[in-house]
């Protein structure tokens, strides 16, 4: 059986690409930072994958590949982690070169961004870069260059959807009369899929994307046509970019730092080169859908709640960088706590209203909560935006509105989440049924006198905002 690398895969293409590899008959090698981060998808039997830990920013942990590989996928990427980003995915790159070059890798296939203008954003530059490397490499080497990506979770989908149902008026800046040419995600898979091993396609790139062209604001009124709303779309050439992100950042569920980066690209005009696209097609037999069906195809998958993999889950929605094993034991010294307990109606059911906290369904309707989430977002925060991939299921490594899931095993009746806020400090907020009750601790480790200072701040709150969710969620009351 064929070995896949496949880089990237905590990621909103990589978690998409595990069943599509393991379809086609082949063993997929998971690459994380941080295994904790990962959950494998249901349905996969175990011999068909396996989850090893890479950092490619850390030449001693490459190691861990096995040199038994066919092919690997590169589908990492920086761009909001670090303000250097830039030179983070320049040493992934040639370190994931290093790696392939001593193993039995056939073709690697890379996603980057589409590159057809002489002026290039931060962005796309650094995307173009890693081609460059990747390209170097002994082992054949093929780049596929996508615009706009549609599908349920994917980073511009939800920032489209956002402004559109927010926003019955916009006022605008003058970079939605760019000109871009989007995809939707099942052909991005499918490209992806059918390139790997075809001779044809090795030592060379190709543009893929659908064959509307079409502007931000066509883009926009596309969305509200299908979702049958009617918007007023007002383009002005006063926004800067600076301003245009701070928009962005406000208005979306996006992070300030992937709204800049993504403004950068969006001045640009991306738009595949049409012999390049047409071969690609010939290669692959992928032909794609246009932008309205692909439209429909994904709003069908939100609406069966069928969202297989959300870019709010992966490293560029955290402000935290590092690894959750560093948190997933909750200190107990120089912290200070709030812990209670109450006994549930009814385990199943109270297991059912933890686990699905958050999100569209709310922390049980306390404003309070609604207050805390605004002013995250005020100070640079998350705030309560990024909702929840799933309604009702939650894995470690997912996003919480703004807390990440650490530790989330039903069977055992726990769930510990860490605070993706800005504090002074670091937070946890664990539940566990024990012995007939539901136990609740919020933990807090403060940082110097500003964290105690807003720990004493806000515990007059506590005995609103804890003891009333605690209720609700072990008995159901409404308060």
């Amino acid at each position: 059986m064929k070995k896949i690398l496949l880089t990237g895969a905590t990621g909103y293409i990589g978690k998409r690409m595990i069943s599509v590899i393991t379809e086609q008959g082949y063993k997929v090698i998971c690459c994380s930072r941080d295994v904790s981060r990962f959950s494998k998808p249901s349905g996969i039997k175990d011999e068909m994958i396996e989850v090893i830990e890479v950092d490619f920013l850390k030449e001693e942990t490459l190691k861990n590949i096995p040199d038994d590989i066919s092919g690997a996928y590169y589908l990492m990427h920086s761009m909001s982690t670090s303000a250097d980003y830039e030179e983070a995915e320049r040493i992934c790159a040639e370190n994931f070169v290093s790696a392939m070059e001593r193993s039995d890798c056939e073709h690697i296939i890379y996603l980057s961004g589409l590159v057809n203008q002489k002026e290039l954003s931060k962005h796309l530059n650094s995307r173009f870069q890693v081609e460059k490397i990747l390209q170097k490499c002994s082992v054949p080497t093929t780049v596929l260059r996508a615009g706009i990506i549609i599908g349920s979770g994917s980073a511009s989908f939800e920032i489209i959807r956002d402004l559109v149902e927010k926003l019955p008026i916009m006022i605008t800046p003058r970079w939605l009369d760019t000109k871009c040419q989007p995809i939707g995600i099942a052909n991005v898979l499918d490209f992806l899929n059918f390139t790997l091993f075809k001779k044809e396609a090795y030592n060379k790139n190709f543009d893929i994307g659908c064959d509307d062209v079409l502007t931000y604001k066509e883009i926009l009124l596309g969305f509200a046509k299908v979702r049958g709303l009617k918007r007023t779309i007002i383009t002005l050439p006063i926004m800067t970019p600076k301003l245009s992100s701070y928009w962005l950042y406000f208005i979306t569920s996006t992070t300030y730092s992937l709204a800049s980066s993504l403004v950068g690209s969006m001045k640009i005009e991306v738009v595949c080169n049409k012999e390049s696209l047409s071969e690609i097609k010939k290669i692959t037999g992928v032909h794609p859908f246009s932008y309205e069906e692909a439209l429909q195809r994904t709003l069908a998958k939100i609406q069966a709640n069928e969202i297989r993999s959300s870019w709010k889950d992966s490293f560029i929605s955290s402000r935290n960088d590092s690894s959750l094993k560093e948190f997933i034991e909750v200190p107990h010294f120089g912290c200070f706590k709030d812990t209670r307990s109450l006994k549930y109606d009814d385990r199943e059911k109270c297991l059912d209203r933890v686990f699905s906290l958050g999100g569209k369904n709310g922390w049980y309707g306390q404003s309070l909560w609604k207050v805390r989430g605004f002013l995250d977002v005020l100070v640079g925060g998350p705030g309560l935006r990024r909702g929840r991939t799933h309604p009702s299921q939650l894995h470690e490594g997912d996003a919480l509105d703004f807390w990440r899931v650490i530790y989330a095993n039903r069977e055992e009746g726990k769930l510990i989440l860490f605070a993706e806020m800005k504090l002074p400090g670091e937070a946890w907020l664990m539940f566990k049924l024990y012995r007939g009750k539901l136990w609740q601790k919020a933990v807090f480790r403060p940082k110097g006198v500003w964290g105690r200072l807003y720990w004493f701040s806000v515990l007059p709150f506590h005995g609103i905002i804890f003891k009333g969710m605690l209720r609700r969620l072990a008995t159901a009351q409404v308060k």
